[in-house]
Order: C-alpha cells, then sequence, then structure tokens
C-alpha cells in the first residue's frame, strides 16, 4: 500500500502536465496592441472590454474551468506538499514521505541553520534550501590549487583599411521671406 502512495504523486504530477499542454497562454487585454503591456495575465475591468464578455474572436480569460487536477493540487514539481516551517520544532510535524519544508522567509540564519540541522536527522527534504556562494567558494579554494587560466590563441587577421564614403556637396538653404519683407535664413 506504501508503493501506492509513492507513485500517486507521480501520477498527479503527469496528469497536471498533460492537461497544462491544453491550456491557452492567457494573455493581457490589448498586450498584442500595445509594447508597454506586458503579456503577463492581467484580469480584465472595464465595462465594455471584449475579454470579460467572453465575446468569441478574443483571447479567452481565465475561469475555474481550466483548475488542474485536485490530486495535483498544492503539490511541487518535485511531488511533495510544501509546509512551510518557522523553526526547528515544526519539523517533528512532517512526514518525509510525502511532505517537504519551505524555510519561511523571515527565518534569519541562526535559526534556519538549526531547521536545516533537525532536517538532515529527520530526513526531511527542505525545498529552498542551498549552501550560498562565499561557503561553497571558500571550501573548493581549500580543495583546489590556484589554476591560471589560459589565454585565448590569438588567430592572424587581416588589416582592413577603413573605407571612406564619398561626400556630397552641400545644397545652400533656401531664404524666405518674412512679413516685413526682410529676408531670413
Amino acid at each position: 500500500m506504501a508503493e501506492r502512495k509513492a507513485s500517486l504523486p507521480k501520477k498527479a504530477l503527469k496528469a497536471r502536465e498533460r492537461v497544462k499542454k491544453k491550456k491557452p497562454a492567457f494573455v493581457r487585454p490589448e498586450s498584442w496592441r500595445y509594447a508597454k503591456f506586458s503579456e503577463s495575465w492581467r484580469r480584465p475591468r472595464g465595462l465594455d472590454n471584449k475579454m470579460r464578455q467572453k465575446i468569441k474572436g478574443w483571447p479567452p480569460t481565465v475561469s475555474a474551468g481550466y483548475k488542474g487536477p485536485k490530486a495535483a493540487r498544492g503539490l511541487h514539481p518535485s511531488g511533495y506538499k510544501e509546509v512551510l516551517v518557522h523553526n526547528a520544532s515544526e519539523i517533528a510535524q512532517i512526514d518525509p514521505k510525502t511532505q517537504a519544508a519551505r524555510i519561511a522567509h523571515t527565518v534569519g540564519m541562526r535559526k534556519r541553520a538549526q531547521i536545516i540541522a533537525e532536517a538532515k536527522k529527520r530526513k526531511v527534504y527542505i525545498l529552498n534550501f542551498k549552501l550560498t556562494e562565499e561557503k561553497t567558494s571558500e571550501k573548493e579554494k581549500a580543495t583546489k590549487p590556484e589554476e591560471k587560466p589560459e589565454a585565448p590563441e590569438e588567430k592572424p587577421t587581416e588589416e582592413k583599411k577603413p573605407v571612406k564614403k564619398a561626400e556630397k556637396p552641400k545644397k545652400p538653404r533656401r531664404k524666405t521671406k518674412t512679413e516685413g519683407g526682410a529676408e531670413k535664413q
């Protein structure tokens, strides 16, 4: 029975992908007309808006009929259900087979380290965990000897002489008469 539950998220994710292929690309109203509008979806709100009225020939609007499969709702693309975690004690309530932790963005470095240690102990997957670049670069420097980058080989190139364009003689400006009869240039 445990095997059947483990394959359930995979089926749900595949079903979500199948349904997503059939969905239209929802575009912002008038985004095809004005360059200042991006194509990212915005709900049509105007009184006479043709997309809001769902008139034939206009792009489709987002509606409940385009929902994804119920089994796939709330699933992370990895197949786990996301659980928001604020401290290390909340890790104990997570089922590592079906759920994964997402550390809240307000958590500082000290609590984050405690949460990561607790998650490793309980074998809980953390969705937004990554080593910082500084720590990884220090480790790489300690393990690898410094290598000098090789200079790229220069190819012999032929020198090209700049081509001068023939200059056209300038035309004299036309003189126009003003109201007083004086010529203006």
